[in-house]
């Protein structure tokens, strides 16, 4: 009946060749155009899972309490030497974003502003506040100097005051080196022409600067654009060019970096690009000297490439008709129609061949093949749209829209193989075939699979059995950041913050009621050995509060009047500034004969050095010196007047970021341990949502989303292998053909596994899609093997079948395989399992089919 159907199709596209070709030309056109027109992809990675799901809701939730937290820029301001120049540059760059409402939406620091400035102290532990306090006294003398004088000539100026007392025996000269230390090295790298700025906070409290303290964040939400790939790009390149202009370039000690959600998004597309201009050309040049070998016929190829180009753009239309947007899975309808449509062109193409070689007639020969191949197609094209149809229902919505695009573009392949197709061959009549285009080579082969069947298939049956024990193994990859270049700037920035406990994106945050409620439940989680430290709106109500205000209140008793002299000094000349550094350079020198090697002797030649120069090394002393002093003097007085902090005494700002209008508190739930590490994540999702099950952020998200596309594919493939059971023994009526056709599948399945278990390359985002391109093709090309086994031919790999198979292989293992070569480590995994998967198809089909089907029955 199908071989009926398909003949009469194809008689009838062979009446009027030239009228079929000219329709569907003019149909691909129009079709074009509209898919031109209607051309839309929506990068918003969001909607890839169904948000009808609880998670998704629960997310959804909390992303509307607290919509200043979705879709954030997170800038990176490190300072190589001076916390100083983080501050300056992340306070300009909150001023540059907060000016540009056509690009930013909302613009924050959430380690700066006033509050911090002024009550930063009284965060850290009673006893470093008295150190700190201490510290600032004994530099009592320098800081008014400063105040008084904020130049070169005042620092240089308190320096030698300082030496005058070492000389005169009221301090030791041991007690200076760690400010001397300081400044030599910002003096000696100016000398050198290297950048350095001096560390004030350092010269104050005597400390060297900690990781945090040289590091500032302004988080921002852009405006994005979901029609580009990349979205924030708008942003992220005007961002990058203000920093660059306002000299925030590592060549001047900060660096400006950029990640968080969208900066990942983005760069994740174009690494995805990368590269792949060069490499579809390679693979494309590839494919076609394949198509030759198989074809040995530019007319054949021409044939099979334009009935090719016009299925993909119905395919394409359709696509945008059904769905409107393609997301970020859908876009590969196209990569999967490319690589199973070509198999239908080649199996008709080369049966045409073998066909045209017993005809010597064109129309007798395609009438032929469309007998011959007919059937098999149809139900390839059928088990294979069958296979993408069973993802429709599915929660993974991504793969669900590219279930229905590429089922439906099974349809229309063999559709257009079974009418363009045989037309434009009529038309462009490929010659002759002198010689039969099987493999006569191959008939040793097909004695020994047969001869030899026993053993053949008790070897098959062994590997099966121990595939079967490795495949447990094969673990999903449930982090996402496996599958992003760790060279981009995002991902490179991401991990340097993970690496930090307290700036690790992998935090579980809880929508609670009340603050009293969030409190009580903070309680509760921070006792878990799974949790390292519980973020809420009371972590910013310091503890101890009376005894820190005392110390600075003293503090400021005794600096305020140094800090606030009732005159400044006019700023000096290059004169003044040169004599004061000629002054304190020989002083040093004298005081540090003693020890060549010393802080003293050191900076002295480093001011002598300095001297030699003349003016010409004012501006840039000044610049690492001097440029930020005032705003540091500012900073330090406004810390020594801390205010009495409670949760009403926040600023609107702050309280915001971890309060709703109506009430509802935010908890962040901060991991103990390696939090990319697959068993501490899961084990702390686990024990926080087992006391909040509510709990959402990005650690629930991995593992849902995990979860979800696990078991989409899992119900999706059980419904294709049933929907595709129930069609083969609708048409094949024999159990044991069934089996035929799927055994080779699942075997090809087992090994695919297994040797995925041994090369250490899990299941993940992005290779998962190698599962429904399995079925197909697998399905398709053992079809083909049956059906020509049950029509009473021998001999399958001396065959024309398996000229086809091969070559159809061998043209979609080359299309995907350049996938492999990618610089985007979740595209490369992608091509290595296809490549993998069709070479064991391949295997399967070539070698254990025949076996299993036997020496043929009269």
């Amino acid at each position: 009946m199908l071989a009926r159907a398909v003949v009469g199709l194809v008689r009838l596209s062979l009446r009027a060749p030239a009228g079929v070709l000219i329709a569907c030309l003019i149909g691909a056109t129009l079709l074009g155009i509209y898919a031109a027109t209607h051309f839309n992809i929506d990068a918003d990675t969001n909607k890839l899972i169904s948000p009808e799901l609880p998670w998704r809701q629960r997310e959804a939730q909390f992303e509307k309490a607290f919509p200043q937290n979705v879709d954030l820029i997170a800038i990176v301001i490190d300072a190589k030497d001076a916390p100083g120049q983080a501050e300056d540059a992340a306070a300009k760059l909150a001023e540059w974003a907060g000016s540009h409402p056509e690009l930013f939406k909302t613009v924050r620091r959430p380690d700066g502003g006033e509050f911090f400035k002024r009550n930063g102290l009284i965060f850290l532990p009673t006893k470093e506040v008295q150190q700190v306090a201490d510290q600032l006294i004994a530099s009592q003398p320098l800081l008014g100097q400063l105040a008084a004088d904020p130049s070169l000539r005042g620092l240089f100026t308190a320096i030698d005051l300082a030496l005058q007392g070492v000389t005169h025996g009221d301090i030791k000269l041991a007690e200076l080196d760690a400010p001397l230390n300081e400044i030599d090295g910002t003096v000696a790298a100016a000398v050198a022409g290297r950048p350095h700025h001096l560390s004030w906070s350092g010269l104050f409290t005597g400390r060297s600067p900690t990781i945090q303290e040289l590091r500032r964040f302004v988080l921002v939400q852009p405006i994005l654009d979901y029609q580009a790939l990349e979205p924030g790009a708008k942003a992220r390149d005007a961002i990058h060019q203000f920093a660059a202009q306002s000299g925030f370039t590592p060549d001047q000690g900060v660096t400006v970096r950029l990640t968080g959600p969208v900066a990942l998004s983005d760069e994740e597309f174009a690494t995805v690009t990368q590269g792949a201009g060069s490499a579809t050309l390679v693979s494309l040049a590839l494919v076609c000297l394949i198509l030759f070998m198989a074809l040995h016929s530019w007319r054949i190829i021409v044939a099979i490439v334009v009935t090719l180009l016009t299925g993909l753009i119905a395919s394409a239309a359709f696509a945008f008709a059904a769905v409107g947007a393609l997301n970020l899975i859908s876009v590969a309808f196209a990569v999967l129609f490319i690589g199973i449509a070509v198999d239908f062109g080649i199996q008709f193409s080369v049966r045409y061949r073998d066909e045209r070689y017993r005809a010597k007639d064109l129309d007798e020969a395609l009438l032929r093949t469309a007998r011959g191949i007919g059937g098999p197609l149809f139900l390839a094209s059928a088990t294979t749209a069958l296979g993408f149809y069973s993802f429709v229902p599915t929660d993974y919505s991504g793969v669900s829209e590219l279930g229905l695009i590429a089922g439906t573009s099974m349809i229309i392949a063999l559709f257009l193989n079974l009418t363009m197709l045989p037309a434009t061959l009529k038309l462009l009549r490929p010659a002759g075939e002198p010689e039969p285009i099987g493999f006569a080579w191959a008939a040793g082969i097909d004695a020994f699979l047969v001869r030899r069947r026993g053993v053949v298939l008790g070897v098959t049956a062994a590997v099966a059995v121990a595939a079967m024990f490795a495949l447990p193994h094969w673990r999903f990859d449930f982090d996402p950041l496996n599958l992003k270049d760790p060279h981009t700037e995002s991902v490179s920035t991401l991990f340097d913050l993970m690496a930090d406990p307290s700036t690790t994106p992998y935090t579980i945050d809880i929508l609670e009621k009340s603050v009293a409620d969030a409190q009580a439940l903070a309680d509760r989680i921070e006792k878990l050995p799974e949790v390292a430290q519980v973020v809420s709106v009371a972590s910013f109500v310091p503890e101890d509060q009376d005894d820190k205000l005392a110390i600075l209140n003293d503090a400021q008793m005794l600096l305020g009047p140094t800090l606030s002299p009732p005159t400044v000094n006019p700023p000096p000349d290059d004169a003044a500034n040169l004599a004061a550094l000629g002054k304190a350079a020989k002083d040093l020198a004298a005081l540090g004969a003693a020890a060549p090697d010393g802080p003293a002797a050191r900076l002295a030649r480093s001011l002598d050095a300095a001297v030699q120069r003349g003016p010409e090394i004012l501006p840039v002393l000044n610049e690492m010196i001097i440029s930020g002093l005032p705003r540091r003097l500012d900073e330090l007085r406004l810390s020594l007047m801390p205010q009495r902090t409670t949760l009403e005494t926040l600023p609107e700002d702050l309280k915001r970021a971890w309060v709703t209008p109506d009430g509802q508190a935010r908890l962040e739930v901060f991991p103990k341990g390696n939090a990319r590490d697959p068993e501490v994540l899961r084990h702390f999702v686990a024990a926080v949502r087992a006391i909040a099950p509510e709990a959402t952020g990005t650690p629930v998200t991995i593992q849902e989303s995990g979860d979800t596309v696990v078991g989409a594919f899992s119900r999706a493939g059980m419904l294709a292998v049933a929907a595709i059971t129930v069609l083969l023994f609708i048409v094949l009526r024999r159990i044991r053909d069934v089996l035929l056709v799927l055994g080779p599948l699942a075997l090809a399945g087992l090994l695919t596994g297994a040797t995925a278990v041994l090369i250490g390359l899990p299941l993940n985002y992005a290779n998962i899609i190698t599962l429904p391109l399995l079925l197909g093709i697998g399905v398709a090309f053992d079809i083909y093997f049956v059906m020509r086994w049950r029509a009473g031919l021998g001999g399958p790999l001396q065959s024309s079948t398996a000229r086809a198979v091969l070559f159809s292989a061998l043209t979609t293992m080359t299309a995907f395989g350049s996938l492999a070569l990618s610089s985007h480590p979740g595209t490369s995994e992608m091509g290595k399992l296809l490549t993998m998967a069709l070479a064991y198809v391949l295997l399967c089909t070539l070698f254990v089919l025949p076996a299993l089907l036997g020496r043929l029955k009269p």
